[in-house]
This record gives C-alpha cells, structure tokens and sequence, in this order.
C-alpha cells in the first residue's frame, strides 16, 4: 500500500479513537479500496465498524437505502448519491461517522457531463452533519482510485477536527 495511505489511515484511527467514534465506509468506484486501507492499520477493529462495497444500483438501493429515484434524476455518480450512501451506511451500522465514494475510475464509461476521473465523495455524522464534494482526478484506473482513497481518508480527518472530542 502506498505510504502516504497508509499515514492517513493511521491518523483517522487515532482521531477516531479520541473521539471514542467508529467509521462505516459505502463505497462504489474503489471496491473496498478503503476497507484495505483502514484495515491495514493494526488495532483498525477498535474504529472500523464494517464497510459497504455497493458496486451496482442494485446494491447502493438494497444496502444502503439510497433512493432509485435518485438515482435515475441523478446517476449513481452524483453529489445526491453519495450522500445518500453516506447517510444510509450510517443508519445502517453501529458507527457514528461515514464516507462514501462514488466515481468513473475509466478507462470507460466517462461521458462530457461526467468524465473519467469525476469521484463524489460524502460524510456524514451520528450529529446530522454531511458534508459532500466533487473531484475531477487524473491518471488510469489505480491512480484514479488512489487519490479517492486518500481524499475519503483526508475527509474523514476533516469532519473528526469539526466534531467535539466525546468527554
């Protein structure tokens, strides 16, 4: 595993254990990518509650609750789908933050509107919070999912240091 991953997913864990919190991850476009990452970490069973690989329509709806209708306005690769997987791992595990990640990882499937390299990324926290982005990543299909991998992480990161730490 690349090493700046590897740091990431170390420093989530110990930001997770401060806050005594527990991460769910829903992911599309990385295939459990995240998982691998996090459970890298020696001690990761202390903080990683489980993950989501919701690689079909089928699976985001079945799993995770998001909504068909979101689906066809929107596409599986959207802000709105990536917040409903965030928020329905949430609900649907014992843990108090998430991260989706849905994207074209290419080399196929890009259109004009949604390129490849195009990954939406969601959090969300047991308080309601969510937050979402868009990034337009570049290289093949491995640096694609690398940068999605380390961006989900980073957010992570992010949403743990707006959360006050659990007395």
């Amino acid at each position: 595993m690349e090493r700046n991953i590897y740091d990431l997913a170390v420093k989530t864990g110990q930001n997770l254990m401060q806050h005594g919190w527990m991460l769910v991850t829903a992911e599309s476009c990385t295939g459990g990518w995240m998982g691998q990452a996090v459970t890298a970490v020696s001690g990761s069973s202390a903080w990683y509650e489980r993950g989501y690989i919701t690689y079909s329509n089928t699976a985001k709806c079945e799993m995770l609750g998001v909504q068909q209708a979101t689906l066809d306005q929107h596409g599986a690769v959207s802000p709105q789908t990536a917040q409903e997987m965030a928020i329905g791992a949430l609900n649907r595990s014992h843990a108090q933050i998430s991260v989706s990640i849905t994207g074209i990882a290419g080399p196929d499937g890009g259109t004009a509107i949604k390129p490849v390299g195009m990954v939406c990324f969601a959090w969300a926290t047991q308080d309601g919070s969510v937050q979402q982005e868009t990034h337009y990543f570049s290289g093949d299909r491995e640096a694609i999912r690398r940068q999605a991998v380390a961006t989900a992480l980073a957010g992570v990161l992010t949403m743990l240091n707006h959360t006050a730490t659990v007395a």
